[in-house]
């Protein structure tokens, strides 16, 4: 079996908020969802460098890919990236979980100055004969080899003549593609199909595909998503890191939504993988809440820092790996400095790189789960003046481990800690649909003192 490999890619296979002080614990990958793409996008001004993951699993000779692209692209525009950088920023980006230690209420002095701390804190809630490509309307208009793919460029004029041509050049396409294909004929775009080259991928040593990244100029700042659903199988989702250099993208023609984030809920959540499975079932509960026509944002920050952090920052490095054209490389990735003509021993000084790591780039996570219905037009975006720090946070607030007559502050203390585990199951079961009852039979609750009797003191002789 095979997972799809780029939203806006048609597959050609013969199967078809505030800073957050906090210990991170966990979080929840885009391995969670098994029919994910994931894509990075980097975008400034009108220029574009898109790398797509080809998360392929089948025999490589079945292997090829379609991607409209907005002019010809020229062999420097083309690379093979290394899958390692998806991981990272879906590491740094990932959902994730933290928690906190509430301070123990009978240390007085301390719990005082805690307890305003964590209030201004609160986190918010058969086959013809073979026709000619000039026949067909197709033009070959580049092809090259790069790394481990054969790669041409096409232009067409009927999306009929195209369907036809990648018929005859061997590779197998989904039913009704030319259907799919018409709407980029229209827009005049081109072409860009890759297929695996497998003597030069067995040179690699890579048993798995690596990404593909290519850099335009556009005008257009988009993801064309309508292809990939020609052999799509249900709902898929696309999971996009865009790396811009001022503020938050959203989508200009879906809606763009934050999902819910930021609140406290069971403690349960840090055993095992009932965070993964609490994050993938709350996802897929607000998705469909939202009839699949909306864009959730996953996270937006700056790439200087994270707090609390579920991997560190992106590297300069890897950030120009990953696209980013404006930032400066590391003194060991930059180029050496050559002796000045007529001057041997005297070399030019060099550019320094960005100190303390802080990087001129703005992530955002976005997530979508779509269909042909629910999504009938490519992804349009818009980069926003919004630099407001947003992350899919959840908060574990562990008790204080204390008896309820420890002092006179410890019954209301209590009191204040199961009214709060109950708000806890409550949010749980909202955001994923579960049943509520559940959920309390898996919660460790704080103990009840005992309740006097109802006369005690009626008569003013209680103890």
């Amino acid at each position: 079996m095979k997972r799809p490999l780029f939203a806006a890619a048609l597959v050609l296979s013969a199967a078809a908020a505030h800073a957050f002080c906090g210990f991170y614990v966990g979080k929840a990958d885009a391995q969670l969802f098994n029919e994910a793409s994931q894509v990075i996008v980097v975008r400034d001004g009108d220029k574009t460098v898109v790398s797509m993951l080809n998360d392929y699993q089948g025999e490589l000779k079945e292997f090829a890919v379609v991607v409209p692209v907005p002019a010809v692209l020229q062999k420097g525009q083309i690379n093979v990236g290394d899958k390692k950088i998806f991981d990272r920023l879906d590491a740094y980006s990932a959902p994730r979980l933290a928690e906190y230690y509430d301070p123990n209420p009978c240390e007085r002095r301390a719990y005082e100055m805690r307890k305003d701390a964590v209030a201004m804190s609160a986190p918010m809630p058969a086959a013809a004969a073979p026709q000619s490509s000039k026949a067909l309307g197709v033009t070959v208009e580049a092809s090259y080899t790069v790394g481990e793919y054969d790669i041409v460029i096409l232009s067409a004029t009927q999306s009929d003549g195209l369907e036809t041509w990648l018929k005859q050049s061997g590779y197998r396409i989904p039913a009704n593609s030319a259907r799919a294909l018409m709407p980029y004929i229209r827009q005049n775009m081109k072409f860009f199909v890759a297929k695996v080259n497998l003597a030069e991928q067995a040179k690699t040593g890579f048993r798995m595909l690596r990404p593909l990244q290519f850099a335009y100029e556009s005008e257009k700042f988009m993801l064309p998503i309508r292809l990939g659903m020609a052999n799509a199988k249900g709902p898929q989702d696309l999971i996009a890191y865009m790396l811009t250099r001022n503020g938050r993208v959203e989508t200009s023609n879906y809606r763009t939504i934050k999902l819910p984030a930021n609140m406290d809920l069971p403690l349960f959540l840090k055993q095992g993988d009932e965070f993964r499975n609490f994050y993938k079932t709350m996802f897929g509960e607000q998705a469909k809440k939202e009839g699949l026509r909306a864009v959730f944002t996953e996270y937006f920050w700056d790439m200087s820092w994270c707090d609390p952090c579920a991997a560190d920052p992106l590297s300069p490095d890897e950030l120009r790996k990953a696209g980013v054209f404006w930032v400066n490389r590391s003194d060991a990735d930059a180029p050496q400095p050559v002796p000045l003509p007529g001057r041997p021993g005297i070399l030019p000084r060099p550019v320094p790189p960005m100190g303390g790591g802080a990087q001129p780039v703005m992530l955002t996570r976005l997530h979508v789960r779509y269909t042909p219905e629910t999504f009938p037009e490519d992804l349009m975006f818009q980069e926003t003046k919004d630099r407001q720090n947003f992350q899919t946070r959840y908060v574990l607030r562990h008790p204080a481990k204390i008896e309820p007559d420890a002092c006179a502050e410890a019954k209301p203390y209590l009191e204040g800690v199961r009214k709060r585990q109950e708000q806890e199951a409550q949010q749980l079961a909202t955001l994923t649909g579960g049943d509520i009852n559940a959920i309390r039979k898996k919660m460790v609750l704080p103990p009840v003192p005992p309740q006097k009797p109802w006369w005690d003191g009626l008569w003013g002789n209680g103890k």
